[in-house]
């Protein structure tokens, strides 16, 4: 019985695909260095977060007299020495802890009077995965925003510790709320807040009046965003390695500081820097670009070893801008985004937002901007999600047949010819300069170019690298049920685990499985049901075969399920498509008879392959000079 052999091409192809996923695994990895020092951060955050809230409202404590009897002259007293002219806010009504709450129908802003700053942000419409409404600021616990600025008389000052006076009116259907930190009635620093309907961006806008003899034009005024990203997914792990900083400089370039901890020192002419959280992003926008910026991001939940339960935020995040004054005063129009990381949504502001969204680089991104999103998108407008995912999966694969067509076509010119360059091997056996020569004037004569099988593979890896991009970004499945998987966008469960297995998880998956026994099934057809005798210098391919779907197991257990049902449903399309290649299509004996005659037919050779001869017989005459 005739022995069937594995097809080495259609194995690199595959192996191309598989080593861009363990590449892209690779790059997300924390380093032993950071793993063993998530613990302690986790513990350092906590600690400096009490730490920095003690130093920072010293003097504000000192001054709570004034607070509660602004008639104290004492307490005015105290609060001059230490607050200089800003003493005035002080004084004022408003010098209390008591915010202010615009909303529209999908956001919900509570305004703190100390500070100014945004220190609730609800988005209405979302729940969390355990059906907790969305804050991407809660109760002012996990982000600051300040001003730090020096005063003529040596001061200096934060805005975070300082008290703003409140007004809200309407600009026709816009709530507009403005936060004064006054010297006086017609001097001040003002933060204005303009909220449209049904609208995430918010008109931000900074701006003083009358503070040119207040401000030390001589030092510099530095703006601080800090926050961290509150946990909103089932997995913190893969939430995590979805959120990061991102920004954009030099009018429409933008980076990302990426998955491990990072200091980025200073960046030119920054127009917006966004801190995402896969499906949730907050963007703080300017019209006038920031001439220099530092960010940092701290890794809180990357660690395989800690306990996703106790996982309450997944990044720390922070940017530091200087302002510059004009005229000494400042002035800057700003907007602030808390959203969804949706691409449409994104999209719609023209500000090249839609970065934000990790839809790949090059042509994998133009891929899934131009093509996957919308036709997902109109094929969800009336499909149960589930059911687009899998109608998606069929017509890639019906486009992309042909090229299966291609490299099985390959496969059985290459098994028509083995019998000849088995022999071609045995009778050189001993000179591998000859074997080559021999076996590349088979091809030559047989017209079967050997590299046919493994290109139709590279030809799919832009599609198949857009995908891996475009189903764990779609917003569109975050919640969205399939059959035993309850969150498209998270993995799917059918078995809790009582133990954690390192790089698998806690659970188990179903859809990763089934789609290994796909890739198992493709790998067994592909090549052959047992195994030829390895050759020397050659990749063992048993190995490889249960290798790669066990590596896909492990991978996918904690990926989006869509994503593995996408590759599951993939797989069996494809182990189809080649079953009726193989037994409808393609005739073995036809494949056979036409290669008898193109051997037959006279080959003309071109100057390439008639240089490439002439130094093939060179490189073996030295040989046998050598030898003698």
């Amino acid at each position: 019985m005739e022995e069937k052999k594995f097809d080495l091409n259609s194995i690199i192809g595959f192996a191309l695909i598989f080593g861009i996923i363990v590449w892209m695994f690779y790059l997300n990895q924390p380093t032993p260095e950071e793993i063993e020092a998530e613990k302690a951060k986790k513990e350092q955050v906590e600690s400096e977060g009490k730490t920095e809230k003690e130093n920072t409202t010293d003097f504000v404590k000192e001054n709570e007299a004034i607070v509660a009897n602004p008639q104290d002259s004492v307490a005015l007293s105290n609060a001059k020495s230490q607050l200089g002219a800003f003493a005035y806010s002080a004084s004022l009504p408003s010098a209390t802890d008591k915010f202010t709450k615009i909303e529209n129908d999908v956001l919900s802003l509570k305004i703190n009077n100390r500070g100014g700053y945004i220190t609730e942000a609800l988005l209405k419409n979302f729940k969390t995965y355990d059906s907790v409404p969305v804050y991407l600021i809660k109760e002012g616990k996990n982000a600051s925003f300040n001003i730090n600025f020096g005063t003529t008389d040596n001061r200096i000052l934060n805005t975070k510790d300082l008290f703003f006076e409140p007004s809200v009116s309407k600009n026709g259907d816009n709530t507009v709320l403005s936060m004064k930190l006054k010297v006086s009635d017609s001097k001040f620093l003002e933060y204005r807040y303009e909220l449209k309907p049904n609208e995430y961006m918010v008109d931000f806008t900074i701006r003083s009046q009358g503070l040119q003899q207040v401000f030390n034009s001589s030092q510099t005024v530095n703006l601080d965003w800090k926050l961290q990203g509150i946990r909103h997914a089932k997995s913190a792990s893969y939430e995590n390695r979805y959120t990061e900083v991102l920004y954009e400089y030099d009018g429409d370039k933008d980076d990302y500081l990426g998955q491990s901890e990072f200091t980025d020192d200073e960046e030119q002419n920054v127009s917006w820097i966004a801190f995402k959280q896969h499906f949730f992003t907050s963007v703080l926008l300017t019209d006038v670009p920031f001439k220099k910026a530092a960010f940092t991001s701290k890794n809180i939940a990357s660690s395989t070893d800690l306990d996703d339960k106790d996982i309450k935020v997944t990044k720390e995040f922070s940017a530091s801008m200087p302002l510059e004054l004009q005229g000494g005063e400042l002035n800057y129009a700003m907007d602030w985004y808390y959203g969804p990381t949706d691409y449409k949504i994104l999209n719609t502001y023209k500000r090249n937002l839609d970065e934000i969204v990790p839809l790949g680089w090059g042509i994998f991104g133009i891929i899934n901007r131009y093509l996957f999103i919308p036709f997902f998108g109109f094929l969800s407008g009336f499909l149960p999600y589930g059911i687009a995912i899998i109608v998606m999966t069929i017509i890639v694969r019906i486009i992309l047949s042909p090229v299966t067509y291609k490299s099985y076509l390959s496969q059985a010119k290459m098994k028509v010819l083995r019998p000849e360059i088995t022999e071609i091997n045995e009778k050189h056996k001993d000179n591998a300069m000859k074997r080559q020569q021999e076996t590349m004037a088979l091809y030559g004569k047989a017209g079967v170019n050997p590299m046919s099988g493994c290109l139709p593979a590279v030809m799919q890896i832009p599609v198949f690298y857009a995908l891996f991009n475009f189903f764990p970004s779609a917003f569109q499945l975050r919640q969205k049920s399939f059959l035993w998987a309850d969150d498209l966008s998270s993995y799917d469960t059918i078995a809790e685990l009582p133990f954690t297995i390192p790089f698998y998880g806690d659970h188990i998956s179903l859809f990763p499985i089934l789609a290994s026994i796909a890739i198992f099934i493709y790998m067994m057809m592909t090549t052959g049901q047992t195994m030829q005798t390895q050759q020397p210098g050659m990749p063992n391919m048993k190995f490889i075969m249960y290798l790669s779907p066990l590596m896909m197991l492990f991978f996918f257990n904690n990926y989006a399920s869509g994503l593995s049902l996408y590759y599951f449903i993939s797989n069996l399309i494809t182990i189809g498509i080649m079953l009726v290649i193989k037994n409808v299509i393609i005739d073995e004996d036809k494949i056979h008879s036409k290669i008898q005659e193109n051997k037959k037919k006279p080959k003309k050779q071109g100057k390439f392959q008639k240089k490439m001869k002439e130094l093939m017989e060179q490189a073996e005459q030295q040989q046998k000079t050598k030898k003698k």
